[in-house]
């Protein structure tokens, strides 16, 4: 079966990570060399890019290049949207912020919360950016206690990465993101934020995030465009 060049593009820098041709911690050739290699356009190459970061497996840092992750523990492929918001290093290259403070919580953030609707959340809104390409919309719902005394509340890019902040305002470290997966068309205000073409569809990722005490402290909230991104899953049977 034919494959699209980005898919071949991640399978080849999979097979590469797996073989130790690019170990853990080292950096993958520059999206021109990638280009160049498969003969490629550049928004293929960054999209191949924006799937292995989704997934966990590289790490992208405007400026430095696309580096090698860690597995997880089971060594799977699994998406983990949710995780990679945690986890970002934001910066104002990286980040374009959209806006940032109290608004009431819509009814799925307000559930997921464990809030009554319209109760009074903190949203952090943002578009990611990697070299000039706008790769996702997201969302960060917290309850006002948290996102104050994490100080999610601030005007610009989080220097240091959210599961951090939230985890150091107190005693109950992070234990898990549930997320939900669904593909649609996107409002306007998401179409005007991430550039789409009319009729572009996008994959939305909703998590939330549980402490040890079993509170749910955060809702993340990924839109993505669909022509950039593909989710996909490896598991033992």
């Amino acid at each position: 079966m034919y494959a699209p060049k980005y898919v071949r593009i991640m399978e080849t820098l999979r097979a590469r990570i797996k073989d130790g041709t690019y170990p853990v911690g080292s950096r993958l050739p520059s999206e021109a060399q990638l280009q160049k290699e498969f003969g490629t356009s550049r928004l293929t190459v960054v999209r191949a890019l924006n799937d292995m970061q989704t997934m966990g497996e590289i790490e992208r840092a405007h400026g430095r290049g696309s580096f090698v992750r860690s597995p997880g523990p089971s060594g799977s492929q699994d998406s983990r949207p949710g995780l990679a918001v945690l986890d970002r290093q934001e910066t104002a290259e990286s980040v374009r912020l959209l806006e940032v403070g109290r608004r009431p919580a819509p009814a799925e953030v307000a559930t997921a919360l464990g809030l009554a609707e319209s109760a009074p959340v903190h949203l952090r809104r943002y578009v990611g950016v990697y070299d000039s390409i706008v790769s996702e919309l997201v969302s960060l719902w917290a309850p006002v206690d948290v996102a104050v005394s994490a100080g999610l509340d601030q005007e610009g890019p989080l220097t240091v990465p959210v599961r951090e902040l939230v985890t150091a305002r107190s005693k109950d470290r992070l234990t898990r993101v549930e997320e939900r997966l669904q593909a649609r068309r996107p409002t306007e205000a998401e179409r005007d934020a991430l550039g789409l073409a009319e009729g572009e569809p996008v994959l939305t990722v909703l998590g939330s995030v549980v402490d040890s005490s079993g509170r749910t402290v955060l809702t993340v909230a990924v839109v993505l465009p669909g022509s950039l991104h593909v989710l996909e899953s490896s598991y033992e049977l």
